[in-house]
């Protein structure tokens, strides 16, 4: 006889999981910048796709975090971040002269790259909103998923330059949704990336969305990086000013001199011995 007590098919539902605990953080200049490398922040991607809550990532070089003080949108769209990870390299330098060891910067182009090729494995659904034109848009599309077969580049927009219209913003919202996306990776330049994040993330069904500014770029071909010698160096702004001096040589001349300046006070104040 059958133990009327056992139901083999029934089983207590297990509770949806919970959203990642947060990353790690030390502030440079007020602004929090993620203790983390790749592996540990693409788990945390996973871990948010999985919970499907309503995240979003900033990737900082040291013109966003001296921009934020600057501007107060901003500021604000970076700190309502899950997290901030350390894209310029003079951002490591100054984490490591507070204390922090930190191995290596995250670097957004290389992020974006490493979670096409994880997602290529997983499944994850990206979308792609940015880019310098449609065809710029296909290109960078056509280019990962070369790069990374299998992976689902499963939506794009390319936005206009000026802001989007109401009607504008829910056609975006809408179009996000009908693909399912899990991740938003948004090139669209700071500061307008992390506006736009913030703005938009209560509507938009898609668990991640992630700033990654010149990324786009980079992996459609439209503009070459950097030699890693430069990169390790902390000479990639230069290389880029080379290649981009109309549209570039107004940020570094304004906000790279603020960085030094402002992290000197700093690095000035964490070094003054503690009064008992």
């Amino acid at each position: 006889m059958s133990n009327p007590l056992h139901h083999p098919r029934l089983s207590i539902a297990e509770p949806p999981p919970g959203p990642p605990a947060p990353l790690p953080a030390a502030p440079v200049l007020g602004i929090p910048l993620a203790l983390t490398d790749y592996d540990r922040t693409l788990d945390w991607i996973d871990a948010a796709v999985r919970a499907r809550s309503r995240s979003y990532v900033c990737v900082a070089a040291t013109h966003t975090v001296v921009a934020c003080a600057e501007d107060a949108e901003l500021r604000q769209a970076v700190l309502g971040a899950d997290f901030t990870v350390p894209d310029g390299q003079p951002l490591v330098w100054a984490l490591r002269l507070l204390g922090h060891p930190l191995s290596a910067r995250v670097y957004g182009p290389d992020l974006m790259d490493a979670a096409c090729a994880r997602a290529a494995r997983t499944g994850q659904r990206f979308y792609l909103y940015g880019g310098r034109s449609h065809g710029a848009l296909q290109e960078l599309a056509r280019a990962l998923r070369l790069r990374h077969p299998g992976l689902k580049v499963v939506g794009g927009h390319v936005p206009p330059f000026r802001p989007l219209t109401a009607h504008e913003e829910e056609r975006v919202a809408a179009d996000i949704a009908r693909t399912r996306a899990d991740v938003v990776w948004v090139g669209i330049g700071v500061p307008k990336q992390e506006k736009w994040m913030a703005r938009m993330r209560p509507r938009l069904a898609a668990p991640v969305l992630i700033g990654v500014g010149a990324a786009f770029d980079f992996h459609a071909g439209l503009v070459p990086q950097a030699p890693a010698r430069l990169q390790r160096a902390g000479l990639e702004w230069a290389f880029r000013l080379a290649q981009e001096p109309r549209r570039l040589w107004r940020r570094y001349l304004r906000y790279n001199p603020r960085f030094v300046a402002g992290f000197v006070r700093q690095y000035a104040r964490h070094r003054l011995p503690r009064r008992g």
